[in-house]
Order: structure tokens, then C-alpha cells, then sequence
């Protein structure tokens, strides 16, 4: 049961995932979460550095999708200006809005990576599902009330995971 908590991956931050290497590994898609894994929660837009991040991703013909808990107003806010699709309310870690997202893509399953800062949604639905799963650590110390929560489970998991040497982890919280 736990094995479905351990990401394939771990990084400090999205931008520590480059394309070349998804590329390597055959990975033609990326779906990510948004909030704490692209920018903080509260964050409305994009920062300079993450829009260039996308557009490297787009410039390697790797395709991205945000599959997100959150409220429609939130990720499209978001999503639009970059023109990047999205999924909102994508009741992670439920397998639904995860088949969505690569059959928008128009890509297979071992060729899309789930990126996200939460074990508990992104690393468990993705990994449920069949992705490689990259775990990020998350952009902002401060989280909402449900997520803090989460937070809470996932400092034990990943100490036992840490504990067992599986699992090098950068705990910002």
C-alpha cells in the first residue's frame, strides 16, 4: 500500500525537470498540478521564469496539461494567458481527470510524467494510474486548510520512506 506514496522521482522544484531528459524516457506529456507545484497557492499568474520553463517544454514538442482540485476561476486564471490546458476540479487522487488529460493529448500512458508537490493527490493518483511521478517540493511554506491537513500525513510518510532510505527529501514545512 505505501509503495503507491513513493514517487518514481523527486525534485526541489519544476524546474529541475528539464525536456531533454523526459524526452529520453519517452515521455511526450506532462500532466501537472498547480497549486505549491508551479507557483504558490495564492499566486494568480505564471512568473517570467516558469513561462520560459513552458515554453522550453513547447519548443521540445512536449505537451502540458494542469489537472487541478481547484475551482474553474482559479486555473483558468491561470492557464489561459500561457494558453495551456487545463482540467479544474479533477478530484485527485481519482483516476478520472488523469485519463482526461492524456486523452486530450492524444498520448499513451508510459508517455506522460505527473508532477506534483502532494503525495497524497498528485503521487498517489498518478502512480493508481500507471504514471511515473515526479514529486516536487512545495513552492510556499503556507497552504489551505485541506492541505495542511495533507501536509500533516505526508511529513509521516515520508519519514518512514526516508527512514528506510528510499526516499531523499528536501522537508520545507
Amino acid at each position: 500500500m505505501l509503495k503507491n506514496f513513493l514517487p518514481s522521482e523527486h525534485v526541489k522544484s519544476i524546474f529541475d525537470i528539464n525536456p531533454e531528459s523526459l524526452l529520453e524516457k519517452g515521455i511526450k506529456g506532462i500532466i501537472t498540478d498547480l497549486d505549491n507545484t508551479l507557483v504558490e497557492w495564492d499566486r494568480p499568474t505564471a512568473t517570467p521564469k516558469l513561462i520560459e520553463w513552458f515554453e522550453n517544454m513547447r519548443s521540445h514538442g512536449i505537451l502540458v496539461t494542469i489537472v487541478s482540485n481547484n475551482n474553474e476561476r482559479r486555473v483558468r486564471t491561470f492557464s489561459d494567458p500561457l494558453q495551456i490546458p487545463f482540467i479544474f476540479l479533477a478530484r485527485k487522487p481519482m483516476g478520472r481527470a488523469f485519463r482526461k488529460a492524456i486523452q486530450q493529448m492524444g498520448i499513451k500512458r508510459e508517455e506522460a510524467v505527473v508532477i506534483g508537490d502532494q503525495l497524497l493527490t498528485d503521487v498517489l493518483g498518478g502512480n493508481r494510474n500507471g504514471f511515473h511521478t515526479i514529486l516536487v517540493v512545495p513552492v510556499a511554506q503556507t497552504d489551505g486548510l485541506i492541505t495542511r491537513f495533507n501536509r500533516k500525513v505526508e511529513r509521516r510518510i515520508l519519514a518512514f520512506f526516508r527512514k528506510k532510505g528510499l526516499l531523499q527529501w528536501e522537508d520545507q514545512n
